[in-house]
């Protein structure tokens, strides 16, 4: 019995209290988390996932299901899978500035595009980033190490002892800055040689105060920033594996230490 004359059996309320870290990890994940996912398809995962968790782990659930520590315990464990989607989430945001930069400079900045991730317009060319960064992502296995942080993190973070320290939370707000950071360097290649060309732009319009800045100006940045992307994309997708490896590692370090 559970409570309010209520019974359950013991492997399948283990199973349920499993996957709320699970599932909350998967809800604020990138990929995972995505709109197009399917609720049940994140459900399945979670399950699947949860019964590979229960063969490795001896996780003793709450003995009561309608009870201020089970709630407490639950709230808990979807803290911590939503900490360490959240972390990489953040991760996935450096491209999008980094696109709002480059796109800005290069006189694109309106044209958008429907970010799969969220289902809402963001910039044409960070969602382009966002592309690739996924299947970076992809590459390197990081959902395999995702999954494998998860499953490590019950031997950190066990049910129960599960509360997220304020030295933890701090942790995450100093690695929302990140984004900036990331995203500056992303789009620095580009950017710096768009700048330059402003510069070259604004001197012409002060020596020729009759040229049309609209009229060679947009065309020249937009030439420039294309061929710009084309030479530096070796560079940039280096550096972003190196975004994926510092989000992977910011999202174990806030369980593992």
């Amino acid at each position: 019995m559970l409570g309010f004359g209520l019974s359950i059996e013991p492997q399948l309320w283990a199973l349920i209290f499993v996957m709320v870290r699970i599932g909350a990890a998967f809800t604020a994940a990138p990929i995972f988390g995505a709109a197009p996912v399917p609720l049940p398809v994140r459900i399945t995962l979670s399950g699947a996932i949860g019964v590979l968790i229960l063969g490795t782990h001896k996780i003793a659930p709450p003995p009561q299901i309608f009870a201020v520590a089970t709630f407490l315990m639950v709230a808990a464990e979807a803290l911590v899978g939503l900490a360490i989607g959240f972390v990489l989430q953040i991760a996935f945001a450096a491209p999008l500035v980094a696109g709002e930069l480059i796109g800005n400079s290069m006189g694109i900045g309106f044209a958008s595009a429907i970010d799969p991730q969220n289902g809402r317009s963001s910039p044409a060319l960070g969602q382009f980033l966002m592309v690739l960064l996924t299947l970076l992502f992809l590459s390197v296995n990081g959902h395999l190490i995702l999954v494998d942080t998860l499953a490590r993190s019950y031997d950190a973070l066990p049910p129960g002892r599960a509360w997220i320290a304020p030295e933890q939370l701090r942790d995450i707000a100093m690695f929302g800055g990140y984004i900036f950071a990331a995203g500056f360097l992303l789009a620095l290649p580009v950017g710096f040689l768009l700048l330059c060309l402003n510069l070259i732009v604004g001197m012409l319009s002060r020596a020729a105060p009759a040229l049309n800045l609209f009229a060679v100006g947009l065309p020249v940045s937009l030439a420039v920033g294309v061929i710009a992307l084309a030479v530096s994309f070796p560079a940039m997708g280096d550096y972003m594996i190196v975004i994926v490896r510092e989000g992977l590692a910011a999202s174990a370090k806030l369980v593992l230490g």
